[in-house]
């Protein structure tokens, strides 16, 4: 994603009503940080390498075995630069004939220069560990609970390609592929009330602001992520005020009328360098933001 500099308005009001119920933690941080170490060995999953066919194939297994349908939505992309990307986008769907839904997503590819302000070489890819490793595995990690406990409303997990290729600046359209495809090829049925977007979720030292394109196009959506992490005790990683303002995933679904947010920890060192590692993230952070994602489904299947 690229940082944007903004000026943004007050923080709006809460919306969001409190649920002081005492919450069962589902969600096993554990076991999704191994979901990281996976992709991690793959190698960097850049469109049309071996190491994102082979991503694309094993997303494919394990989302077949967990969700109760798979949507899978492939295309060919064209570059500025004239060449032919293979792109995939999988979307699973848990309780799909369900009218109340939400949807949650992450970009599965990673970058293919590591040009980021700290890299220290240009030339190589980045291998991606937190930037769109860590979204996959929240995500996986919430497919691991909902297939033994289904939701009571309907869950979408969309997993979208292209996020990362091309340069946010200089050519616009190589970059957000995967959920700008989504957002014009979105599958029949009901949209949902509200997305979150998940990337760079588990820093060692996790710090995620309220992010300004999100507070913007959807208060109401951030007021209640943030709430409910502060219900969980989880204020000091979901800290309640802006920081940066970011070109995302989130825009392509908000500009589909989708009331979409981003939920980010963009200040991380490893950031599109090839210090990207599996060493920079951990379990805890990634179960804090599991435990968010978890207690949103099952808040909103109680109301």
């Amino acid at each position: 994603m690229r940082k944007l500099v903004l000026i943004l308005p007050a923080l709006l009001p809460l919306f969001a009503c409190r649920d002081d119920a005492p919450r069962v933690r589902e969600f096993d941080g554990q076991s999704a940080f191994q979901y990281i170490g996976t992709q991690v060995a793959f190698g960097p999953r850049v469109p049309g390498t071996e190491a994102h066919r082979l991503m694309a194939a094993w997303l494919d297994s394990l989302l077949r075995e967990r969700a109760d349908t798979v949507i899978v939505q492939r295309w060919e992309h064209v570059t500025v630069k004239g060449d032919t990307l293979p792109m995939v986008n999988y979307l699973a769907r848990y309780n799909p004939g369900a009218e109340k839904r939400i949807l949650f997503l992450a970009h599965w590819d990673s970058r293919p220069t590591a040009d980021g302000p700290a890299s220290r070489d240009s030339t190589v890819p980045v291998p991606g560990a937190n930037d769109g490793g860590s979204g996959v595995a929240l995500l996986l990690g919430v497919a691991d609970v909902l297939e033994r406990a289904p939701p009571a409303i309907g869950v979408d997990l969309l997993f979208v390609d292209g996020e990362d290729y091309g340069d946010f600046t200089a050519t616009p359209q190589d970059v957000l592929i995967g959920s700008r495809y989504y957002a014009t090829h979105q599958p029949s049925g009901p949209a949902p009330m509200y997305a979150v977007l998940f990337d760079l979720v588990a820093d060692r030292e996790l710090q995620i602001y309220q992010e300004g394109n999100s507070l913007i196009g959807a208060p109401e959506v951030v007021n209640l992520v943030w709430d409910t992490a502060e219900d969980l005790g989880h204020a000091g990683a979901f800290i309640s005020s802006p920081r940066h303002t970011l070109i995302d995933d989130h825009l392509e679904l908000q500009k589909a009328g989708i009331r979409a947010i981003d939920v980010v920890d963009f200040d991380y060192p490893a950031w599109h360098t090839a210090g990207d590692t599996i060493d920079k993230v951990s379990a805890e952070s990634l179960q804090i933001v599991g435990d968010v994602a978890l207690a949103l489904i099952r808040r909103e299947g109680a109301t």
